[in-house]
């Protein structure tokens, strides 16, 4: 009985086989992990893109929040600013009345008051319904009056039953101080020289006031009762020029 070479293609095969499909199987891994490499670049790229278009949107949000803000804090200055222009504004006109002078028709020097103080007499004890109408008619005698005005308390605007006669000329004065303790309305009267150095013979705000040249006839028209003026336009009981 002759022995023949045995052989084993079914084990040869089977190798070739297996060493086939192990380069197969390395070649889809290779595939496959380049396909991932690459889709897990093309992620990233859309990754950074995406996160780009974010992070710019949000510094344009950001950015505008902040433009938003500043111009909040320019109304608000502004606003600050207009209220603080006002206010001084406001300081500003109360510090002119303030300053102004009681007579409305100029601003008088001291040497102007000086000489008007001393044309002047102080009226004491005067009624409070009393008009400048009145005082001037009971001084009338004494000569050419230029203004009469009777003082006024300044919260409340009433009379404080006192007044001024400023004459035309200071020899008047002498002559009107003669009608000290006389009767008008019912009261006596006190007269005396009107200084500015005397306390509480200063010019204050008071009610209405008669200028102008009484001399018995002709035209014009007395001033009456205004709070807080020196004078005011009122009626008039006489003929004034």
């Amino acid at each position: 009985m002759t022995d023949e070479p045995s052989t084993n293609p079914t084990h040869e095969s089977a190798d070739v086989d297996a060493a086939a499909d192990d380069a197969d199987e390395e070649v889809s891994l290779s595939i496959l992990i380049s396909r991932k490499l690459r889709a897990q670049k093309l992620t990233e790229t859309r990754i950074d893109l995406l996160l780009c278009t974010y992070l710019s949107g949000k510094l344009q949000q950001e950015i505008l929040a902040m433009k938003t803000r500043l111009e909040e804090i320019e109304k608000e200055a502004a606003t600050m600013r207009e209220m603080r222009e006002a206010q001084e504004r406001e300081a500003k006109a109360i510090a002119a009345v303030a300053a102004a002078p009681a007579d409305p028709d100029a601003m008088e020097t001291e040497d102007d008051r000086q000489a008007s103080d001393d044309r002047s007499v102080y009226v004491g004890n005067v009624d409070y319904s009393a008009s400048p109408e009145e005082i001037q008619a009971h001084f009338q005698s004494c000569g050419t009056i230029n203004r009469v005005t009777i003082l006024c308390d300044k919260f409340t605007g009433h009379p404080k039953g006192y007044a001024y006669v400023e004459f035309a000329d200071p020899a008047f004065v002498e002559t009107a101080v003669s009608l000290h303790e006389s009767l008008f309305k019912g009261r006596l009267i006190k007269v005396t020289m009107k200084r500015t150095n005397i306390p509480g013979f200063t010019r204050g705000r008071g009610r209405g006031g008669f200028r102008g040249a009484y001399r018995g006839g002709g035209r014009g028209g007395g001033y009456g009762y205004q709070p807080y003026r020196a004078r005011g336009r009122g009626r008039g009981r006489g003929q004034y020029a």
